[in-house]
């Protein structure tokens, strides 16, 4: 199975220039996602345990950077051309904006997308 990053289904309609796309791949859960600067998931997160993704990703950033925290506290800025691996309980932000390419389990990422859904609807 292949599929080009623009057919890819969007996961919710595009808006502030935030545009993430998402299919199920076997047991993963493939995204590409576009971010534009000053996004902060920190607040999306509210009510998981922790105030965090609880889910791992593996991925590629393609274009910009993200800033990632970890539970322990320790953060690290993931640029263009940088491979990943964020381990469950994260948050993350943008400074300048930035595309990247993520997979992660499907069982785990789901009821986190189902918590941002929730989150943004209540915005």
């Amino acid at each position: 199975m292949h599929c080009r990053a623009e057919e890819i289904p969007l996961e919710a309609e595009e808006q502030d220039g935030i545009a993430t796309r998402g299919v199920e791949c076997g047991e993963l859960y493939t995204r590409h996602i576009t971010l534009p600067p000053g996004v902060d998931f920190t607040p999306l997160f509210v009510g998981l345990p922790g105030d965090m993704c609880q889910s791992a990703h593996w991925g590629q950033i393609l274009e910009g950077s993200i800033t990632v925290r970890y539970a322990d506290g320790t953060e690290e800025t993931n640029r263009a051309g940088d491979i990943y691996y964020w381990p469950a309980g994260h948050t993350g932000w943008t400074d300048g904006g930035v595309t990247f390419v993520e997979f992660s389990p499907t069982a785990d990422i789901m009821p986190v997308l189902d918590h941002l859904s929730k989150q943004m609807t209540a915005s």
